[in-house]
């Protein structure tokens, strides 16, 4: 009897868990980061696309955990661990952060993508967290699918192809 493989789909500023066969996926990647945090010996791996670094530019009562860098990813550690993963020897991926559109005054707060990535990577790093691999920057939209089995992250970017980190 086979498994039927199903592709987990997670939107902007969501998150979600998967176990072999399945696999997960996102899409829209501009300035957002997709990160992919995975116990390879547990097999089971959860996905945030992370859409702005830091909660504190939340506005209103409902803050959506999964938008912002520094709550999305302690949630997700918090979630995988629930469901089996030890945390340490969890490990990451990050895909994303490009810097879609260029500004000529240099604002800082226009830098999304860029800012994103530094928060990603904070983030992880105060969850003693090890980045394993990242394709990030650039001025490409990516589409990420990770594979729990594997653990390799295929990358689809506009206009250049596919790549497995």
């Amino acid at each position: 009897m086979t498994d039927l493989v199903k592709v987990i789909k997670v939107g902007i500023a969501d998150m979600n868990i998967v176990r072999p066969p399945d696999t997960i996926r996102t899409s829209g990647l501009g300035s957002c980061v997709g990160v992919v945090v995975f116990d390879q010996m547990m097999e089971i791996a959860g996905l945030a696309h992370i859409m702005l670094p830091d909660s504190t530019l939340s506005k209103g009562s409902q803050m959506n955990m999964a938008k912002y860098a520094d709550t999305a990813l302690h949630e997700l550690v918090t979630r995988l661990m629930k469901e089996g993963a030890r945390n340490f020897v969890m490990k990451a991926k990050i895909a994303g952060g490009a810097q879609m559109f260029q500004f000529s005054n240099g604002n800082d707060l226009m830098r999304i993508g860029p800012r994103n990535v530094e928060a990603v990577r904070a983030t992880l790093a105060d969850l003693r967290i090890r980045i394993v691999s990242e394709d990030v920057g650039g001025n490409s939209g990516r589409t990420i699918e990770f594979n729990p089995k594997t653990c390799m992250l295929n990358i689809r970017m506009v206009n250049k192809g596919m790549i497995v980190i």
